[in-house]
């Protein structure tokens, strides 16, 4: 049942509204102990992350530069014991020799790479491997052909310039 109107303190209403008692307000403390330890253990985890990952390198040795003396002792290499591995932008172009060189295409393949160059070991003695990245190659071919030198044995091939022929294979693949 409702109360009747006499019975309604209507002053204390009124002055709850106007805000005329004062009331004790308590005051709000927080802890910030743990959202500190949080971030630390956060900031802790993502720098022990970050150490997980290390930059992958690929080591090459590169041979000091020869002085003048040196230059007149080296035996040159018969043109029969070369092999002209041409990185072009797509495929990969070889030949053997210099003089009235062939050459023939092939794709970017570990297998067929490695049987290739095995199989030409295996014909030649003492091969000499002339590796030569056109401008359009890519550093990824360049690591593929590295491979394949790691895994067949040679043990004696090198970076060369292009030649203009070589030059001109890159522009036949366009």
């Amino acid at each position: 049942m409702l109360p009747s109107l006499k019975d309604i303190e209507v002053d204390r209403i009124h002055s709850a509204a106007t805000g005329s008692e004062t009331r004790e307000k308590r005051k709000v403390s927080v802890d910030m102990n743990p959202m500190v330890d949080l971030a630390f253990l956060l900031l802790t985890f993502f720098m022990l992350a970050t150490t997980f990952i290390k930059p992958q390198a690929m080591e090459l040795l590169v041979p000091a530069k020869p002085k003048m003396d040196d230059v007149e002792k080296e035996t040159p290499i018969k043109e029969s014991k070369t092999l002209h591995l041409i990185l072009l932008e797509s495929r990969l172009a070889w030949y053997k020799g210099i003089t009235d060189p062939e050459p023939v295409m092939m794709p970017f393949d570990d297998k067929k790479m490695t049987s290739l160059v095995v199989k030409i070991m295996a014909e030649t003695e003492g091969l000499v491997v002339l590796i030569k990245p056109l401008d359009e190659s890519t550093y990824e071919h360049l690591v593929q052909v590295l491979d394949v030198m790691t895994v067949t044995g040679i043990d004696r091939y090198a970076l060369d310039t292009p030649s203009e022929f070589d030059k001109s294979l890159g522009e036949f693949e366009k």
